[in-house]
């Protein structure tokens, strides 16, 4: 069967002979029962082998090529059903002109459908799109990642969920109990569920419903930035059941539209298990909902796998070794202060430590710790919970965040009496913290005496693995950038070029995959002691602790870029530059 050839196989749709017979029965019935946009990576996990690979040799089995750099057929969308598109997982596909060479007009029906697919077609699949269009169909195998993305991009999230009811198409998966006609109520649920599994697979960590004039506008925060999600023409006119089945899951009441509310959800599908803060305010439009997911079941990081050094890591794990004192990770909202926290207690987490944390929320679950979630509105917040835990002969306590005076003097009073304490503080930069403890009123002897460490840190983004490449920078700017960052000019002696995004189907073409961390390490010596007793400012500090050899987090970012992690821009975007 050729690549553009029409479908006739008996067999499409199974696994090729080739590579079935590498397999055990029970892995090949896997695969057929899994959902055709996740059984090219069950099929790459079975094999060994990665999915790069695995794809072009399944779609070699086939008789099919592969499509890559994928385009949409923006005439084509409106042949085929959302509800069918999302079921199979395919797009119709535009394919570059060959020639510039004029041709005779080909009449639309004898026009072939070039339609990229997750997996391999089969008979059901072409005969249901063959109900919609006479036009011959091509195949051609894609990235399913990239396939998904473009099925989202051209028909909306949860497109399949809200379409009416009037085709005659029902998603084979859903025959037995699905009706001709939509119920609103089950659409609207359906809608829902796509909405927040679609954002737990594009790794967001935020979901904002804001509505708008004449829109309801949906957002993700991916990597740290603002998505905006593309939506379903008719969404408007579920808005408000949207906003209710939103408030009804998060147990709120429904009929309170004035006050600002807060809840929680817990959502689980497809075998993720999500912890969903919720709060509503109300706006001119409707009540705007945003939505925190916390995967109850994310895998932790390891201070590795959150882009330390190995220098870092050592200067940490000093401190770490200590009996008593406070380390402070600080930093704005987003930055990964919980999750460097977490890190560092899975790192001293034994048998023979008591671990007590007081969190807002848990946003991991650590084996043999004792964790505890606040609850302001009955007043355990975090200073009363610190005064009670101290009662329970902890030998490490870790404060979700120093928000109050009450909170940061209980905690500094217990790193002096023999407790190893963490916490996470808002600064901009690590001797910040130092001053804003001061400014909180807690005297500058306690201070010096209490705080062991301070790491400052930022999450950017990091370059796709597969598609970055190097590219020339000149001598000009990269002096100018480095001397932006707060960095030696000699340090770019001999750099002519650097790692940049380019984009492919595997990052959705943003170049860029996962994030990594920059990081201020502030150990405080004898010196710095003086300074924090006569009140020094924050650029004192700082001064005195980049003589002695602390590395900035523009230093950190330039060293992520030279490694080929990330990109000057990013580490722009996300440090705040002061005055060297």
């Amino acid at each position: 069967m050729s690549a553009v050839a029409d479908l006739q196989a008996p067999a499409a749709g199974l696994l090729p002979a080739a590579l079935a017979e590498k397999l055990t029965d029970e892995q090949c019935q896997a695969l057929a029962e899994a959902p055709r946009g996740q059984r090219l990576a069950m099929l790459a996990a079975a094999l060994a082998r990665p999915e790069i690979e695995v794809l072009p040799a399944l779609a070699a089995a086939a008789g099919l090529e592969v499509a890559s750099n994928l385009e949409a057929d923006a005439e084509a969308r409106g042949l085929l059903p959302a509800r069918l598109v999302h079921e199979y997982q395919i797009i119709p596909l535009q394919l570059a002109r060959a020639s510039t060479t004029p041709s005779l007009p080909v009449p639309d029906l004898e026009r072939p459908l070039h339609l990229a697919a997750a997996w391999l077609p089969d008979a059901d699949m072409a005969a249901w799109i063959r109900t919609f269009t006479a036009r011959p169909l091509r195949w051609h195998l894609a990235v399913p990642e990239r396939v998904h993305q473009l099925i989202i991009e051209n028909f909306g999230v949860g497109a399949g969920s809200l379409e009416d009811g009037e085709e005659d198409y029902i998603a084979p998966a859903a025959q037995a109990a699905a009706e001709e006609v939509v119920d609103e109520e089950a659409a609207v649920v359906r809608f829902v569920t796509d909405v927040i599994s679609q954002a737990v697979a594009d790794q967001a960590t935020d979901i904002h419903f804001e509505p708008q004039e004449a829109q309801l506008r949906i957002r993700y925060r991916v990597d740290g930035l603002l998505v905006p999600v593309p939506v379903p023409e008719n969404l408007l006119r579920f808005q408000d059941a949207i906003i209710s089945r939103l408030k009804i899951m998060a147990r709120m009441n429904i009929s309170e539209k004035r006050l600002p509310q807060d809840g929680r959800i817990n959502f689980r599908a497809g075998g993720v298990t999500l912890d969903i803060r919720v709060s509503t305010v109300p706006t001119i439009y409707a009540e705007s909902i945003s939505l925190r997911l916390l995967n109850q079941k994310k895998e932790a990081f390891s201070m590795d796998r959150l882009g330390m050094s190995l220098e870092e890591q050592a200067a940490i794990g000093e401190v770490l070794d200590t009996p008593h004192g406070i380390i402070l990770v600080t930093g704005p909202t987003g930055s990964g202060k919980s999750t460097s926290l977490n890190a560092f207690l899975r790192k001293i987490n034994s048998t023979d430590l008591r671990i007590i944390t007081i969190e807002d929320p848990i946003e991991y679950e650590v084996p043999g710790v004792n964790q505890m979630q606040v609850r302001p509105e009955i007043g355990l917040t975090f200073a009363e919970a610190l005064r009670h835990v101290l009662r329970q002969d902890p030998d490490v306590i870790m404060v979700g965040e120093i928000r109050d005076r009450d909170t940061a003097e209980i905690a500094i009073r217990a790193s002096l009496t023999g407790h190893l304490v963490f916490s996470t503080l808002h600064t901009n930069d690590a001797p910040g913290a130092i001053t804003r403890l001061v400014d909180m009123g807690i005297e500058p002897f306690l201070v010096a005496s209490a705080i062991e460490l301070v790491i400052a840190q930022r999450l950017v983004r990091r370059l796709c693995p597969e598609c970055s490449r190097p590219a020339p920078i000149s001598r000009v700017k990269l002096v100018e950038t480095l001397a932006i960052l707060g960095c030696d000019p000699k340090e770019g002696v001999g750099v002519t070029e650097l790692a940049a995004p380019v984009g492919c189907d595997r990052c959705r073409g943003t170049g860029y995959r996962g994030r990594i961390g920059i990081f201020e390490i502030f150990r405080l010596n004898e010196e710095m002691h003086q300074l924090v007793l006569k009140r020094e400012s924050t650029r004192t500090l700082a001064e005195c602790a980049r003589r002695h050899g602390m590395r900035t987090l523009g230093q950190s970012g330039w060293e992520k870029v030279r490694r080929g992690h990330t990109t000057f821009d990013e580490v722009l975007r996300v440090i705040t530059v002061v005055d060297k």
